[in-house]
């Protein structure tokens, strides 16, 4: 699909929209910030796009010196891994499954849970990070070797999957947890005092902003320790109960919530994307669907006009409250009954059925000049926080 270009208002930036349609009050959040004034070239929307607060999930723009905190929501660095498990016999059976579930669940704090006590020892290059502020210094110290290897609640999983050749994968889906969280509250707070513009951003000549890019920095490599911890441990049940080793290469990690400095037409912008996946041409990179339909491997195409960006997923079409209201328990065991999971959390998991997301299909199809499906991977077994 190509994008469709949404009809020019005074003072705004052009908006360029890869999604078939605008989920309501979207136009209103893309505008808005297509209006600010450190906006340059041009504002991109990702076929997963939906309201969130601040701006859009699915929202990726461009200034020149400018870091703002609203457009990066609160879990800086979230994103996705993957690792393949080549298999040479037949697929696990549901009992294995099940027993495969009950020990990454004993093992992989997840939800509100946390690690106790002094938690766990960080990576010595994360040990002591120059953060900007005693009282963020102090947060990392308090939470940080709690939160390391943690998967947290919301739309976070790990998910044991298969590829059309009956290779097995793990998806895991979390970010920064409490770390990022404080990180993104300070410089939200930040902004708000001293920012420029209606969302306020901050320029990186200042002492603010130039600390704000840099703590955010820190925040993403928190969020990938958080994924590579948690796969040391979910690794290990895999291969302790399956009998199978992981094929090192074939890992994939992309993440969503984050600010970069890229090159793009000759110069040198920070590039902010919220609920989107940066992809360089020939990049693999990993776009979920839901917990009961398939996930995507695809390959970057470089798309300049969306800042070589992609969607982060499926997108949601249902808050969670509207998912709710009107997805019945017994629906949604329906639609999971090929799929092992909790059972006695169906009630509250309703929030993440199949039916709250697009139609990850869709979604594809309306970002065909963005990436390329390589693999479709089934859900076989799926943790959610």
């Amino acid at each position: 699909m190509m994008p469709r270009l949404l009809p020019p208002a005074p003072g705004c930036r052009p908006i360029l929209v890869w999604a078939r349609a605008l989920p309501p009050g979207a136009e209103k959040q893309l505008r808005h910030l297509a209006s600010q004034p450190y906006v340059v070239e041009h504002v991109a929307a990702m076929p997963d796009l939906h309201v969130a607060s601040g701006i859009a999930v699915g929202t990726v723009f461009a200034t020149e010196h400018h870091v703002v905190p609203g457009a990066l929501g609160g879990d800086l660095g979230c994103g996705v891994s993957a690792w393949r498990f080549p298999r040479t016999s037949g697929l696990p059976g549901r009992d294995v499954l099940e027993r495969v579930l009950s020990w990454l669940a004993e093992r992989i704090p997840v939800g509100d849970a946390v690690h106790r006590g002094r938690g766990q020892p960080l990576p010595l290059a994360l040990a002591s990070p120059p953060l900007s502020t005693q009282k963020l210094r102090h947060a990392w110290v308090r939470l940080a070797p709690r939160h390391l290897g943690t998967l947290g609640g919301g739309n976070h999983f790990l998910e044991l999957d298969r590829d059309a050749d009956g290779d097995l994968w793990l998806l895991l889906h979390t970010g920064s947890r409490g770390v990022g969280a404080a990180i993104a509250d300070h410089h939200g707070r930040v902004a708000r005092a001293l920012g420029d513009g209606g969302l306020p951003g901050l320029s990186i000549h200042t002492a603010e902003g130039a600390a704000c890019l840099a703590d955010t920095q820190w925040a993403c490599r928190f969020a990938l320790a958080n994924r590579e911890a948690i796969a040391a441990r979910a690794l290990g049940v895999l291969e302790e109960a399956l009998g199978v080793a992981v094929d090192t290469p074939s890992v994939v990690d992309v993440h969503h919530n984050h600010v970069a400095q890229e090159a793009h037409g000759g110069r040198v912008l920070l590039v902010h994307r919220k609920g989107a996946v940066g992809l360089h041409a020939g990049r693999r990179g990993l776009i979920p669907g839901s917990m009961g339909t398939a996930s995507y491997v695809v390959e970057g195409l470089g798309e300049p006009r969306a800042f070589r960006s992609c969607s982060h997923g499926a997108g949601r079409v249902l808050t969670r409250s509207e998912a709710r209201a009107r997805i019945r328990p017994a629906a949604l065991e329906h639609v999971l009954r090929r799929v092992v999971y909790d059972k006695g959390r169906t009630a509250t998991l309703v929030e993440e059925a199949p039916a709250a997301y697009r139609d990850i299909t869709e979604v594809l199809e309306d970002e065909a000049d963005l990436v390329r499906p390589l693999l479709r991977l089934t859900p076989l077994a799926v943790l959610k926080g």
